[in-house]
């Protein structure tokens, strides 16, 4: 049985309205999920990103290995009780820190050693280690090891790392689990329209709970990144959920969105936020500026949620989520684009 419910499907883009049921409860779709890289959402406790709606958080496999390590979180109990989050948490398998922390790991074997930033220890991953360590870890839904593709590299180079990523998600596939822990297939292959198709029809292939893809805000521009969503979104398995990884600005979580994607994630709201700006449904405001020292009215006029009190997240999504099923999607979305202009880079 799946554990996504599909509500209601836009008539005229690809939006998708949905539920998708976890061990720690149900997460309405679609879903912009704050990150908690290290087990907490920066200058955000609990209690607040209950208040603001979340309803799932993402942690990370490498980060939370070497601090503070897998055995400590299971002491504790696992990684909800560790951090006090009763809500569903999305663990990322390391697979990104194989592009982003590249000049401090080497391949050896099955997997990459990893030479730790913090002191210079060693940890090796792959494909069951990743695993092993989400079902210590105990989330919700883990995600399947992969090589992240470079940007810019090569068609063989791009077809060699995708081959690497299928066989690793099978093997992924056959590994013991934590208790109703989901896990999900990554999608890779770069800027490469036959490698995109081939990837999304591998990973479906294998039955994950759900289908994510990988490989994108890793320096294309934003045109490049809706390119490979147009090329993945008819081969996504409409009964699972879609994820796209690593995404995003407002901007792009509407075109996401519009192509069928469920779940995003990214740090830019909460490091925008840390930076003094707010993003709202008619363009980012930098809240630092002088001209606001003295204006005391609301992040947004009109608006009563605790986002525009607040923050700026919970508005965006509660926006997208009413105007699916009202069906109306895609004249709020070109609305809200017109606010976000695309930048010549993504």
């Amino acid at each position: 049985m799946s554990a996504f419910n599909l509500i209601k499907k836009d008539e005229r883009s690809g939006a998708r309205r949905g539920q998708l049921q976890t061990a720690h409860g149900v997460v309405q779709t679609p879903v912009f999920m704050p990150v908690g890289t290290q087990a907490t959402v920066k200058a955000m406790a609990p209690c607040e990103l209950h208040a603001m709606g979340a309803e799932i958080i993402l942690g990370n496999t490498y980060h939370l290995a070497l601090r503070p390590g897998v055995e400590i979180i299971r002491g504790a109990g696992g990684l909800h009780r560790f951090m006090g989050w009763d809500g569903a948490i999305l663990t990322d398998s390391g697979g990104y820190q194989v592009f982003s922390l590249s000049p401090l790991r080497r391949r050896r074997g099955d997997g990459f050693e990893f030479q730790s930033h913090i002191d210079g220890s060693r940890l090796f991953l792959g494909p069951r280690e990743a695993m092993a360590i989400q079902r210590g870890l105990g989330s919700d839904i883990a995600m399947a090891f992969d090589e992240c593709t470079a940007y810019p590299c090569s068609h063989d180079e791009a077809q060699q790392s995708l081959e690497l990523t299928l066989r690793w998600a099978a093997l992924c596939r056959e590994q013991e689990r934590a208790p109703g822990q989901l896990v999900f297939g990554i999608a890779q292959g770069g800027l490469y329209q036959d490698l995109r198709e081939k990837a999304v029809e591998g990973i479906a292939a294998m039955d994950f709970d759900g289908v994510a893809v990988g490989g994108v805000s890793v320096g294309e521009t934003e045109a490049e990144m809706v390119q490979v969503l147009d090329w993945v979104a008819p081969g996504l398995p409409p009964e699972k959920p879609h994820y796209l990884m690593g995404v995003g600005t407002p901007r792009q979580l509407v075109l996401g969105v519009a192509r069928g994607i469920d779940m995003f994630d990214c740090v830019l709201p909460t490091r925008v936020g840390r930076n003094g700006s707010a993003y709202t449904a008619a363009g980012p405001i930098p809240i630092k500026a002088g001209r606001y020292k003295d204006d005391h009215s609301p992040i947004e006029e009109g608006c009563e949620c605790y986002a525009c009190r607040n923050f700026s997240k919970a508005y965006i999504r509660h926006l997208l989520r009413d105007s699916l099923e009202a069906g109306t999607f895609t004249a709020v979305a070109e609305q809200f684009l017109a606010c976000y202009p695309a930048a010549e880079r993504g």
